[in-house]
């Protein structure tokens, strides 16, 4: 394969994984904390703007990083990377299973009122997320 482009991929994956990492760290310390601060009669449309504006940030970012990661999988297929780049990958799975099978529920659960128990499980099992992301 093409060094450069092998170097360049693993540049942009490393932006976006900062990125990333610093975005869920920013979440799990201070705005999913937050949350419960809100107050109940602004709460459906504080979440609903939450959500919307956030996926805006983050979800491009997410798609980008998934790509590359593969990306890096497959430049790095029969190389000494090979490993690295499975084990990334495995860790943006967990990432990914974590938001949609775990924190997506949540926030639906959100968006209909502020709910403690979907707060607090929210709050608790980003810790994956934030774990995952920052492990990478």
């Amino acid at each position: 394969m093409n060094a450069d482009l092998d170097q360049s991929v693993l540049l942009f994956h490393l932006a976006a994984t900062l990125f990333m990492t610093g975005s869920i760290w920013f979440v799990q310390i201070v705005h999913y904390p937050l949350m419960d601060a809100v107050g109940p009669e602004n709460y459906t449309e504080y979440h609903r703007r939450h959500q919307n504006l956030t996926s805006y940030v983050v979800g491009p970012v997410m798609l980008f990083e998934l790509t590359t990661a593969i990306a890096l999988l497959y430049l790095g297929w029969q190389s000494s990377v090979s490993n690295w780049a499975l084990s990334n990958l495995v860790l943006l799975g967990v990432i990914w299973a974590s938001t949609f099978l775990v924190q997506v529920p949540c926030h639906e659960r959100l968006a209909k009122g502020f709910s403690r128990e979907a707060h607090r499980r929210l709050v608790n099992t980003n810790w994956i997320r934030t774990v995952a992301w920052t492990s990478r």
